[in-house]
């Protein structure tokens, strides 16, 4: 007889409701404007910089670029605002904008992102004005 499965006590079984968006920059100072947006707006709870490089084909292409890495930590439930934010305050004409789920995490700080990026009701949509340096 196996004995029933408890969770670690360092998972959440409300880890399903946070997850992860990438998405990159190509300098520092639009990835820290977009950042102090995104997270004013509410759209997510912290937002990590991190300096990359990046090869990718482009219009037939090959390129290699210094980029900045925006490692966004949010509830799956405000990821399609923080897509239209992102789409409408990012430089380039296709920024990256991926999601990753978070399968597990420590309860404390899922519950630290969820209540930080919580739009509530009477909260309106982030600030279609907010301006790129």
């Amino acid at each position: 007889m196996q004995a029933p499965h408890t969770p670690h006590p360092h998972t959440s079984g409300n880890s399903k409701a946070c997850c992860v968006v990438l998405t990159a920059t190509a300098t520092a100072e639009e990835a820290e404007h977009l950042a102090h947006g995104i997270v004013e707006a509410r759209l997510g709870a912290c937002v990590q910089i991190q300096a990359i490089q990046s090869i990718y084909r482009w219009q037939g292409a090959l390129c290699k670029e210094s980029e900045f890495r925006l490692s966004i930590k949010t509830r799956q439930a405000r990821y399609a605002a923080l897509e239209r934010f992102i789409q409408e305050h990012h430089s380039y004409e296709t920024p990256e904008i991926v999601q990753l789920p978070i399968t597990a995490g420590s309860a404390e700080y899922l519950q630290w992102v969820a209540e930080e990026s919580r739009g509530g009701q009477d909260e309106p949509e982030p600030d279609t004005q907010f301006a790129l340096p």
